[in-house]
């Protein structure tokens, strides 16, 4: 509208780097305004070419003393044409080049970018199959070696996915990688402080990520701010707290900090974290300082004032796992017998009853003498074995249930069958006439107009509560019951810890 062709031209230029779905458009349209301009007038100021020194202004070379006779005009003109249309040629096929890189690149992300749904921010979680294809895009930009185009498209995703603290982590980490650590602290202050800065899981990365960068005071308010703020009581800060600590050569912080947990969590009604906690500092105290008479100490304090339950009881066995001999099998047997009781009082489950018995059985087997495995061996059979049969008792009749509902089908569809299938069905043994070679590829013929068609056969209702599928595709055969499933070892770290819920605390 300005009359502004060189600027026009820049904007076209620019719009033919980036992949879109109007770039056919576009290019025609620049090549319409080629067409229509004089280059001069499109020609940014570094584009235009300067004339060498020396030359005249008709295009001849002036020496000192000649004197030249001006050409007439129709002379010059072609040469000036020619010229013209060549630049023209040349300045085009420079943008065509790009368009076709453009072109190109955008065929690629074509199937990215039709799996965008929503390109906007809205408070309503996405669905996991955008989220996934957010991740695959990302993937495949990070392997273009581009950074611009990585950065562009991470701050895209972030508008979209702005409340899912794994995209923040993603970018910050991939910004460190490519070492342009202001773009990874610039995103990491963004969502710690002001989209995800609610959610204990970024604090912790943050936590790291300042570990590692030598930033330690940073780490340390990252922590601070979970423990106070955003989620106070949560196990795993406790935990990478401690060991940060222990890392950088402050094994009394670290106690500290466990034993600070546990006097708060003392002061709560039924706290669930309070087991935990326990079982988690003896056994770091064992690991960390090899002091086993306080990480036992510890457990048995813990016994005295959280309820009896299975984490501590777990935790006991596997410290006494770790621990040189002897082994406190007649304790460990007295606390596992009034914890699997049926008249005991302890909250926890017929599952979580007898897992800890084979938990204390596997370490019995390597700890134990005969006679303590057969004490517990019998306990565990009078327990759980009788309700086991019983549980097994009840899946096979559901099998057979199952079995007999796909007989009846099978009964429908061999009674439909010609009488030769019949009966070839009713002797399971009888070996199947084999056709003469080329029977299969003979070509099949109508019946004659004449020659009685069969009648349709009505499937019973066996068969449509099948949802109408074949026989033979919807069977299965019946399930052999499940062999009981295999124990956590006595070695392992106790995994059966109920998760804790991080608290978004407004």
């Amino acid at each position: 509208m300005h009359s502004e062709w060189a600027r026009v031209a820049s904007i076209y230029t620019r719009i033919l780097e980036i992949p879109n779905r109007s770039l056919d458009n576009y290019f025609n349209r620049f090549k319409e305004l080629v067409g229509s301009r004089p280059l001069s007038e499109l020609r940014s100021a570094e584009e235009t070419p300067v004339p060498p020194s020396g030359l005249s202004e008709n295009g001849g070379q002036a020496s000192e003393g000649d004197v030249h006779t001006v050409e007439p005009e129709d002379s010059v003109k072609p040469v000036t044409a020619g010229l013209t249309e060549a630049e023209s040629e040349k300045y085009i096929a420079l943008r065509e080049e790009m368009y076709k890189k453009a072109k190109e690149f955008d065929s690629k992300i074509s199937d990215f970018e039709n799996a965008i749904r929503r390109p906007y921010f809205h408070v309503r979680p996405l669905n996991a199959a955008e989220l996934e294809n957010w991740h695959n895009y990302l993937d495949f930009m990070e392997g273009q070696d581009d950074l611009n185009k990585v950065v562009k498209l991470y701050e895209r995703c972030l508008i979209a996915c702005a409340n899912y603290p794994e995209y923040w982590t993603r970018y910050v980490l991939c910004m460190e990688a490519c070492g342009s650590m202001d773009i990874a602290d610039n995103a990491l202050v963004r969502a710690t402080q002001v989209f995800v800065k609610r959610q204990p899981d970024i604090h912790l990365f943050a936590a790291r990520f300042k570990e590692q960068n030598a930033d330690i005071p940073g780490a340390r308010a990252a922590y601070e701010r979970v423990h106070t703020e955003i989620a106070p009581g949560l196990l795993e800060a406790i935990i990478k707290h401690a060991n940060m600590e222990h890392r950088l050569g402050n094994l009394e912080t670290s106690f500290s900090l466990y034993e600070q947990a546990i006097s708060i969590e003392k002061g709560k009604e039924q706290s669930q974290v309070l087991p935990m906690l326990y079982a988690q500092y003896s056994r770091f105290v064992y690991l960390a300082s090899g002091n086993a008479e306080k990480a036992r100490e510890i457990l048995a304090t813990a016994l005295d004032h959280v309820q009896f339950s299975k984490p501590l009881l777990e935790a006991l066995i596997h410290l006494e796992s770790i621990m040189s001999l002897p082994k406190r099998i007649d304790y460990l047997d007295s606390l596992v017998d009034k914890l699997i009781a049926p008249s005991s009082d302890s909250t926890a489950s017929a599952a979580e009853r007898e897992e800890l018995s084979c938990i204390f059985l596997e370490f019995l087997s390597v700890f134990g003498d005969v006679q303590s495995i057969k004490k517990a061996e019998d306990r565990h059979a009078k327990l759980f074995l009788p309700h086991r049969s019983k549980s097994v008792l009840k899946k096979r009749l559901a099998e057979d249930y199952l079995s007999s509902d796909k007989s009846k089908v099978a009964k429908s569809y061999t009674d439909s069958a010609s009488p030769a299938q019949s009966v070839m069905g009713g002797y399971p043994n009888a070996q199947q006439t084999q056709w003469p070679a080329g029977y299969g590829v003979q070509p099949q013929g109508w019946p004659p107009a004449n020659q009685a068609q069969p009648q349709v056969q009505q499937w019973g209702p066996g068969y449509t509560q099948q949802g109408g599928a074949t026989y033979g595709g919807s069977y299965t055969a019946p399930q052999v019951p499940a062999a009981v499933a295999p124990t956590a070892a006595y070695g392992a770290y106790p995994p059966t810890y109920p998760p804790q819920v991080k608290t978004d605390r407004s």
